[in-house]
């Protein structure tokens, strides 16, 4: 069982300069750490985590940040502001990895490393097969979302595109169908995918269950990496056809062998042992990184999707402070490049299902594969400098993380010289150009009527589009745009001006309390 330990500080304590002071509850806590392996967080005075890390030995690795003088490198700026600590111990280094990981994407904390997944994976779908209507006639469509068991799911694919794709594949060689029930229901003559051969056409009896059934088998053997042998069924079948003159049954065999031979030889399904990999390259440059991802599924590469993780340096500074143990002082070692690797493996893995075999740039991590392993049920192994096909792949998503992390970095910088020569045409008195804040504001409406104002945030180089915000104007005259925008300008800043001239009164400064942007702009 986990138990977990909130600490809350108290007081203030002297410590001589130059290390930093902390509260005395905050080091008395510190002190009577268990030796035991859990997880750890760290909070500043407003409340905010700055840091969530594991340790097999709690004691030993919380202590050590306390203990030395880190003067002014990141590691010393953060422990300068740490003002309250929680624990939880587990019962393993193996759940201490999983918990820290799911706090990291949770908590989103400034020194950790951490990969902002907003998409999930899309899946190919295969109905399940019923006994009547068009249960008989399972359909294969497009899915994103939470699985049922009574259905069949391919995947998951790196892009939606990839599970378009394989659909059009599936309609070309198996002809299965795509159309919804209640169309499938209606239909008194078959389609245009009938007329062009994509379909069957099982809505309008133009092929038997039993047949259908086959044609379904052998799509999900394909998609299971079962290309030849099905290729070999397909042609063994033809060839029974046209031993009994049956030479009409064998020409749609033949346009099926024809169109699979097609299929294998464009997207080169691969004889490889193991069928199902992911193949994960890392490429580090300028403090950022780029993690690519590709996918192969039944041997055929389905293409990759770029990864990009915020606070590398700042983790990855801590991530090589931290030895004050046998296994920290093996992570001393490893590059930046291992910790993004190992941290995009715990992270991303935590909700998709990790393949037996991964491909990796760097070596991995053997504790967090082995944690991997035992929170699947399966054994994941991780191959580093991979031969033949393998290697093949890796070398393809090299190329293409340092393409992507290319391109990352020349937008960035276009972004931060343009935010430069907004500050200097306003003659805006800001340093810090990655703190500039500005908020526009328009009003619309219908003749008058359902006044709404809009409100955009640019941020950090770049749109927010998390922080939009949308109001409804009510109580004004209709037409009145300057009323409708004093509204919500007001709404916008109203409570937190007069909170921020509180705190200016008092010294004291509410945790989470937000802060005007340095530039407003109205339309109209």
């Amino acid at each position: 069982m986990s138990e977990t330990v909130p600490n809350t500080p108290l007081a203030a304590a002297t410590d001589a300069a130059p290390v930093p002071t902390h509260p005395e509850q905050l080091l008395s806590d510190v002190a009577s750490l268990p030796p035991l392996p859990g997880v750890y967080r760290y909070f500043d005075a407003q409340g905010n985590v700055l840091y969530v890390g594991k340790a097999i030995n709690l004691k030993k690795r919380v202590s050590s940040y306390f203990q030395k003088n880190h003067g002014g490198t990141r590691i010393g700026h953060m422990v300068s502001k740490i003002a309250r600590l929680e624990t939880t111990v587990v019962r393993s280094e193996a759940e201490a990895l999983l918990l820290e990981n799911n706090l990291i994407k949770t908590l989103n904390p400034k020194y950790n490393i951490l990969f902002r997944d907003d998409k999930s994976y899309p899946y190919l779908k295969i109905t399940a097969l019923g006994k009547s209507g068009s249960e008989q006639f399972p359909r294969v469509a497009y899915y994103r979302g939470a699985v049922e068991k009574k259905h069949h799911y391919f995947g998951p694919y790196p892009s939606a595109w990839a599970v378009k794709e394989a659909i059009l594949l599936m309609q070309k060689v198996f002809r299965l169908r795509t159309c919804e029930d209640s169309v499938f229901s209606n239909r008194t003559r078959p389609c245009l995918l009938y007329q062009i051969k994509r379909c069957s056409g099982p809505c309008v009896g133009h092929v038997s269950p039993d047949l259908y059934a086959q044609d379904l088998l052998d799509a999900e053997r394909f998609l299971n990496g079962d290309a030849r042998e099905v290729m070999t069924e397909l042609e063994a079948r033809m060839m029974a056809h046209a031993d009994k003159l049956e030479f009409e049954q064998a020409a749609e065999l033949r346009n099926q062998v024809a169109a699979l031979s097609n299929v294998l030889h464009q997207q080169s399904v691969d004889n490889v042992s193991d069928r199902d990999v992911d193949i994960l390259a890392v490429k580090v440059q300028g403090g950022r990184a780029c993690v690519n991802l590709a996918m192969v599924r039944g041997g055929r590469h389905l293409g990759d999707r770029p990864y990009f993780p915020v606070h590398v340096e700042d983790a990855a500074e801590l991530d090589d402070a931290e030895s004050t143990d046998a296994v920290a002082a093996v992570r001393n070692v490893r590059s930046v490049e291992m910790q993004v690797l190992d941290a995009f493996i715990a992270q991303h893995y935590l909700n998709v299902p990790a393949p037996p075999s991964l491909v990796v740039s760097v070596p991995v991590d053997k504790g967090l594969l082995q944690a991997l392993s035992e929170q699947t049920g399966v054994k994941i192994s991780a191959v580093h400098n991979p031969r033949e096909q393998r290697r093949v792949w890796l070398e393809m998503a090299q190329t293409n993380a340092a393409l992507q992390l290319a391109r990352l970095l020349a937008e960035e910088g276009s972004q931060q010289a343009r935010t430069r020569a907004l500050v200097e045409a306003l003659d805006l008195p800001i340093d810090d150009l990655e703190v500039l804040r500005i908020e526009c504001f328009d009003i619309s409406h219908t003749a008058g009527e359902s006044t709404q104002a809009s409100c955009v945030v640019f941020h950090h180089h770049k749109m927010q589009s998390a922080e939009y915000r949308r109001f409804k104007i009510n109580d004004i005259t209709p037409g009145d745009d300057y009323a409708a925008m004093r509204q919500v300008l007001l709404r916008r800043y109203g409570k937190l001006a007069e909170t921020l001239q509180e705190a200016k009164r008092t010294g004291e400064l509410p945790a989470g309390t937000g802060r005007l942007p340095d530039l407003v702009l109205v339309d109209g």
